[in-house]
């Protein structure tokens, strides 16, 4: 058997692939269809340990549960997770093979495409259909040799191809005419139609321009996706550029702020308490000053001597002891966990220069990188309330020392992390901490709110994985996606 293909390509980042795609995956579950999720090539460092004990990206992981899959591998072959602004660890069929310049990687990409078309493979001989998420543009001049994230796999696995853009960003008929004139005539063939994306307002009022459009391209528009207020998907990498809607003054609600690292990864951590009614997270980034709060979270980092360098370069170190001072709570998570202790050492350059930097001095304890990544999903209880949890571990460090007699979690594997003496710092290696309710009104509690209440995190994000499957079945041509897939409709 092979399955039935579609990549879905963007005119720029942030167009929607990932959520059409995601879309598509929940819609065609839906229609009686097995089907996965693939993307050849990702660049973020929100990323997910997969069941085959991998890593791929965090999109790849939620498109998998729009499936009813278990996330593996095989769904995300290769991801690049920057650590510095010319260089990425490369991560192939979910293991670290290294750090690689781009330079150095644009010649790898030989063997990178050969892990690919693995992956497809292996994928197609198991699925009827699988949907292909492309990476950035196809339309880049600069990175289309050898391209494996693009049209390069398209026509290598001789697939249909569909182009979304962002119509609530302007310029709409311009990114699709242009990515396309851009394109090679056998990739131009390729692209079957378009899919105009976060559209406002009245549909009548843009059909002159769908006209306009398939009239210039002879490609026809598959149909036009309306702007969803208030569906959360976690993001593919970028830290959120909207806030949450603001509440009622009389309603309290516990601040909490969050560093953006350089080079911060899975801030995705968060998306539970950006949606939680109680609170009010903060992303705080390069020159603002870190507000009071209630509670300081540091994430994780990809490259953690560095970001701890820039905490102290933009005063935020003396602003998180006065934090302390003043009663307010610290979690660090991961990287920001290892922050906390006395020291990071890396004698063997694993996320730089070979070398070692003072930590913030707040536990009694050091870390040590390692080439080898800890990898694992993980759950068992947090000791703040006793309460459950689940989630996966994403580190290459060792770390040692007195404050670990102190954990902060019990996990099935042993215990994890520290909780400080007088009760005020918090840290742990466990992502996904904050998707357990009972663990996140337990912290919330821990931090100062009374009565603080639940929130399944999973189940927002279900039902707003329905929501974007609804929208393709009332506003997409389901029947040429079903044709391009060599599928047909289920009977009602």
């Amino acid at each position: 058997m092979t399955a039935g293909t579609l990549m879905v390509q963007g005119t720029t980042s942030d167009a929607g692939k990932s959520w059409l795609v995601t879309a598509l995956c929940r819609w065609l579950v839906g229609q009686s269809v097995l089907v996965a999720p693939f993307k050849p090539q990702n660049m973020a460092l929100n990323s997910a340990v997969t069941a085959d004990g991998g890593e791929i990206g965090r999109a790849q992981a939620v498109q998998a549960l729009a499936c009813g899959l278990e996330p593996h591998s095989d769904m995300n072959p290769i991801l690049l997770k920057p650590n510095t602004d010319i260089g990425a660890q490369v991560i192939i069929h979910g293991r670290a093979e290294g750090a690689m310049n781009a330079c150095n990687f644009h010649d790898y990409k030989r063997v990178a495409r050969n892990a690919v078309l693995e992956s497809y493979q292996r994928l197609a001989t198991r699925y009827d259909a699988i949907i292909v998420e492309g990476a950035g543009s196809p339309a880049e001049i600069n990175l289309r040799h050898n391209d494996i994230a693009n049209m390069g796999f398209a026509e290598a696995v001789d697939c249909p191809v569909i182009l979304i853009a962002d119509i609530d960003r302007g310029g709409v008929f311009a990114h699709l005419v242009g990515t396309l004139a851009l394109l090679s005539e056998s990739e131009q063939a390729r692209v079957k139609g378009f899919v105009i994306n976060r559209f406002r307002g009245d549909p009548a009022l843009l059909q002159p321009g769908l006209e306009w459009l398939e009239e210039r391209t002879g490609k026809p528009v598959l149909g036009v996706l309306p702007y969803l207020h208030g569906v959360h998907l976690e993001a593919e990498d970028a830290v959120p550029r909207e806030r949450q809607p603001e509440i009622e003054e009389e309603e309290s609600r516990l601040r909490i702020i969050v560093p953006v690292l350089p080079r911060i990864s899975n801030h995705t951590d968060f998306d539970p308490l950006r949606l939680h009614p109680q609170v009010d997270l903060r992303f705080v980034g390069p020159g603002e000053t870190l507000p009071c709060a209630d509670l300081i979270i540091l994430p994780g980092s990809k490259s953690v001597r560095a970001d701890l360098a820039a905490i102290r370069a933009q005063g935020w170190e003396a602003s998180i002891q006065r934090h302390l001072r003043y009663g307010g709570k610290l979690i660090g998570i991961c990287g920001g966990f290892q922050m906390l202790g006395h020291a990071i050492h890396d004698p063997d350059g694993i996320e730089g220069e070979p070398g070692s930097a003072a930590g913030l001095n707040l536990l009694d304890m050091e870390t040590t990188l390692m080439p080898a990544k800890q990898l694992r999903n993980v759950s068992g209880r947090l000791l703040v309330g006793n309460a459950p949890v689940h989630g996966y571990e994403i580190h290459a460090g060792l770390t040692t020392g007195a404050a670990l007699a102190r954990p902060a979690l019990i996990l099935d594997q042993g215990a994890d992390g520290s909780m400080s003496a007088d009760g005020q710092i918090l840290g742990t290696y466990l992502h996904g901490l904050f998707e357990s309710p009972p663990a996140v009104a337990s912290l919330l509690s821990w931090t100062g709110l009374c009565n603080a209440q639940t929130l399944d995190y999973q189940a927002l994000r279900d039902a707003a994985i329905d929501r974007l499957a609804e929208a393709v079945e009332q506003h997409l041509d389901t029947g040429r996606l079903l044709a391009l897939l060599q599928l047909k409709r289920v009977s009602a």
